[in-house]
């Protein structure tokens, strides 16, 4: 059985990535930081899981938690936070935090991953970035800073896996129906996006999909 690991699972583009890869055949290993009762509740809906809890920003914990498991197929790097404000009034530990989840988190994550890939020459890892980190987006220097730097972390990693038939890929979701997304004006969204909504959780998920298992000449 091929085995995934999702981090982030818990929230609303992982949760919805890890039943779609259950749905396809994966055994899936379902990161998450806290909440044990979503995590659980989430465990209970994928026959084929295993729970993994460790903090992506802990280099240590997330080696101690990985380093006995068994080689992944696919890794899909999707642990993110957000702390939005003005720059002028951001605060050193809203730019730290983000930046240490979201891209630290994600180096963090890969390097544990990526020798026992190696090792078996193959695997995909999947990258989940955001529009933001290629158009900006007005009180969020710290989310599409990291948000970029995923996107040419991705590019990088690619030619460097390459011979080892490791595909790397990376995708840029726009808004989508989740809790960072809540609150946002629906007038607002209707004057962004063409289609004149947010996306939904599913959708991406059949891109991380796509990415991970179809997209064989892709990287």
């Amino acid at each position: 059985m091929k085995r995934v690991l999702i981090t982030g699972a818990t929230g609303a583009i992982g949760a919805a990535t890890a039943r779609l890869f259950g749905q396809n055949g994966y055994h899936v290993y379902l990161h998450y930081r806290s909440n044990d009762d979503t995590a659980k509740a989430l465990q209970s809906e994928i026959p084929e899981s295993t729970l993994v809890k460790f903090d992506v920003t802990d280099r240590a914990a997330v080696t101690a938690a990985l380093k006995d498991l068994e080689p992944f197929d696919v890794l899909v790097n999707n642990s993110g936070i957000t702390k939005d404000g003005i720059f002028f009034w951001m605060s050193d530990e809203d730019w730290d935090a983000v930046m240490d989840t979201n891209i630290n988190g994600l180096y963090n994550v890969t390097k544990a991953v990526l020798p026992a890939m190696i090792k078996q020459r193959s695997g995909a890892v999947v990258n989940v970035s955001s529009v933001s980190g290629i158009a900006g987006n007005m009180g969020q220097t710290n989310y599409a800073a990291s948000k970029g730097a995923i996107i040419a972390f991705t590019k990088s990693l690619a030619l460097e896996t390459a011979r080892y038939n490791i595909r790397v890929n990376c995708i840029a979701p726009g808004m989508i129906e989740s809790e960072m997304t809540k609150d946002l004006d629906e007038k607002m969204i209707k004057q962004a996006v063409p289609l004149r909504r947010q996306g939904r959780p599913e959708e991406v998920a059949e891109g991380i999909l796509f990415l991970a298992e179809k997209a064989t000449y892709m990287t």
